[in-house]
């Protein structure tokens, strides 16, 4: 009789958490404790669970969780971390979402301080992956191996994916705001249906840098992207950035 063989896998690597991630979640278990006793309302509770990238369903008590992958980038002990999630806490089921987040449906509220933990100790968040933040930073999924790509933006991306989380800035928008990456003519991540895309480019003398299209978006009023900038220095790409969200903030 054979037997199937047994697949192991690797343990699970994790880091300390920081203390302002370990105080931001303990927040959040506050906040959740004073609305289950009463002492917060429901519609209190909402934007700031949703600041926090938690989203109510429509059957009761359970949550949705979005998990914010800049450029949907995700090493393997992460995604490990993710499945053991979604295993013990949701459904088995992780939606992959069109900007490159997971989303795990049917968890308990009691329990999300606690996949907020297991996710900080894989270096990941639900922080701003709702609300009217800037919401998860995207770029094209081929990106680094794409052979026609001018070159790889996925280091831009995280740059300006971790510069603007938990930033003031970013913290009470009039709406969401979304910024998206490509590295070829292609572009793949779709820049002209963004709030920023930046659409990586050379300029006459061979100096890397990006096409900034500025205003695109979809909704109930789609429009494309107009070009603001032909090239923004490497130098430059943060302020730049940061401008438009300061126009889109007033």
């Amino acid at each position: 009789m054979s037997t199937s063989p047994v697949t192991s896998h690797p343990p699970i690597h994790t880091v300390p958490i920081p203390q302002e991630i370990l105080e931001e979640i303990e927040t959040f278990e506050d906040e959740v404790n004073r609305l289950q006793s009463g002492d917060t309302p429901s519609d209190v509770f909402k934007p700031f669970r949703l600041q926090y990238g938690i989203y109510g369903q429509r059957q009761p008590d359970v949550q949705m969780i979005r998990i914010k992958i800049p450029f949907g980038g995700l090493n393997a002990n992460q995604l490990r971390q993710v499945a053991d999630i979604a295993d013990t806490f949701a459904t088995g089921v992780g939606h992959v979402t069109t900007r490159q987040d997971i989303q795990l449906h049917f968890v308990p509220l009691r329990h999300v301080g606690t996949i907020m933990r297991k996710l900080a100790e894989v270096e990941l968040t639900t922080r701003e992956a709702c609300a009217n933040t800037v919401r998860n930073v995207t770029a094209c999924a081929l990106a680094g191996v794409c052979p026609g790509e001018v070159f790889d933006v996925t280091p831009y991306a995280k740059t300006v994916a971790y510069h603007l989380l938990r930033n003031p800035l970013n913290q009470s928008l009039p709406r969401k705001f979304k910024i998206a990456f490509s590295g070829c003519k292609h572009d793949c991540a779709l820049t002209p249906i963004h709030d920023v895309g930046l659409l990586a480019v050379r300029n006459p003398e061979g100096v890397p840098g990006f096409k900034m299209v500025v205003g695109g978006g979809l909704g109930s009023t789609p429009r494309l992207a107009k070009v603001l900038h032909e090239f923004v220095p490497m130098e430059e790409l943060i302020p730049a950035t940061e401008a438009m969200l300061k126009v889109f903030d007033n």
